[in-house]
This record gives structure tokens, sequence and C-alpha cells, in this order.
């Protein structure tokens, strides 16, 4: 992995990092979902090229099998790093394998093993919901969110791209299971909890726990830090599965570089139970 770190206060637009699949290269590579932007690509016939969607399938393609590396922003720890990673389709057919998923003659595996959208990564990691209090017996606490510890930084169906929208989606799913991912600032680490809304637990709130929004329940900065086998940032892999039939994975609903826009507001809320 490439050596290189720096900050950055202009950045062009990226793609966002949503999924990594287990065992795919990009998860090899230490690539973070939802804190990491791929910025740039770095070689491919010029000495450092820009992000461009129209010809970064092609070259990944033209660097199946050959190392290739990206610069990669990491909205946690504020920096710019270069990741070296080798474009391949072996790992999703044996992935295909070892779960007996149905094979599609016409479809060609993840290069990479990547989930990504377009965006603007300037105002990256404000749409983030911070856990305060947590009641007993609430289903915030069967779940195991950790007061003050934990942040909400998305969901199985994507980002979420305003206050409003996370407690719209509770909303909507009352008695239902709700999957969201949590970030663990003590432990630095990404997980996928399973919420279950609900009026029956015998307290305040659809979750019993209290919510922080905005500028002072931000994620506050990671320090870039290095592990044995490698020379740049470390990155958590949570246990996120996507098979894929393109270079890069896609949500259902939400296409490959498909733009998306990223509200800012500078207030902090406090709702006392969620």
């Amino acid at each position: 992995m490439g050596a290189g770190q720096s900050s950055s206060s202009q950045l062009p637009s990226a793609l966002h990092v949503l999924r990594v699949s287990p065992g795919s290269p990009a998860a090899l590579a230490h690539i973070e979902p939802f804190f990491d932007y791929i910025v740039g690509l770095v070689g491919a016939g010029a000495n450092d090229q820009g992000l461009e969607p129209d010809n970064l399938g092609r070259i990944v393609e033209q660097y199946e099998g050959r190392t290739l590396s990206l610069r990669v922003y990491s909205a946690k720890t504020k920096s710019t790093r270069l990741v070296s990673l080798t474009p391949s389709r072996a790992w999703a057919l044996a992935h295909a394998q070892t779960t007996d998923q149905p094979n599609d003659p016409h479809a060609q595996p993840s290069l990479l093993g990547l989930s990504l959208r377009l965006c603007d990564p300037t105002h990256a990691l404000e749409n983030v919901w911070h856990i305060l209090e947590v009641m007993e017996g609430s289903p915030a606490e069967s779940a195991g969110l950790v007061p003050y510890g934990d942040w909400i930084v998305g969901w199985s169906g994507g980002v979420l791209g305003a206050e409003s929208d996370f407690y719209d989606l509770v909303e909507a799913h009352v008695d239902k299971p709700l999957r969201v991912y949590v970030y663990s600032y003590d432990f630095d680490s990404l997980r996928e909890v399973v919420l279950i809304p609900n009026r029956q637990w015998g307290g305040e709130g659809l979750l019993g726990c209290g919510v922080g929004y905005g500028l002072l329940h931000r994620i506050p900065q990671v320090e870039p830090h290095v592990d044995a086998s490698s020379t740049g940032p470390t990155a958590v892999q949570p246990s996120l599965s996507r098979h894929s039939t393109t270079i890069f994975e896609e949500d259902e609903g939400d296409q490959t570089f498909v733009p998306a826009e990223v509200p800012w507001s500078p207030s902090s809320h406090v709702r006392a139970a969620a």
C-alpha cells in the first residue's frame, strides 16, 4: 500500500465507498465503507489522473491482474492516502461457489468488490446520529447500542442525507427490523446493528435512546494509524457482503456514479428518546 498521506481542504467530486465485499481486492487493501472516498487514480498511462467516471471502469478493466493505485480520502482521519490493489475476478467466483449463489452466465464478476456513489466529500460525516443515553430494556439496549460511544452512519438502503431522514426511517420500521451501520469510536470499528422500533417495550420513544445530531455530535477526528503489514493507514472491515456483476458493485436503487447532494446544517440537535 502506498505511503503517501496528506490532508485536503478542497477535494473534487469523489466516489463514496458504500460497501466493501469481504475477500475482495478492496477489502484486502483496507478500503473502508462509509468513511473512504476514491478521489483519483495514479498511473494508468499518466502521472496522476483525476476522477473521471467515464474512463474509470475502462482503466480498471485494463489493470485486471496488475497493480493499480487509487487516491483515497478518509473522512474519519481527514487525510488522503495512496492505496495499491490488483483488480481481479477470481475472488468473486470463489465467493459465489462457497455461498452457493446462482450463477448468471451473462454476468461479469466485480473486479474491485465495491459499491460506490458519486458525491462531494466536502461535508462528509456531517449526517451522523450520536447515540446518547440508552434506556434499560429498550430496543436500543437490546441491539447493543453503546451510549455516547456509537454513531449511526447509514443503513442497509444506503446513506442518510438529512437530520429528519433517520427519524423518518425509524417511523417507517415500527415493529419491523431496521438494519443500520454503527461506528464505534472506542474501538474504531464499523458494525451492522438490527433495531426493531416498537412502542411495547415499556418506555419512551420507539428506540428508547437519546440521539444527538449536528456540530456538537459529529464523530471526533481519528488519527491515521499504521499496521505491521502496510505503509498506509488501516481500516477495519465490517461484515458487509454484496455480490456484483460489474467492475464496481451497485446498490439496489442506488446506481454507481449517481450524484447525491448532502445538505449541511451547522446546528446541533438532541432528541431525548428516539
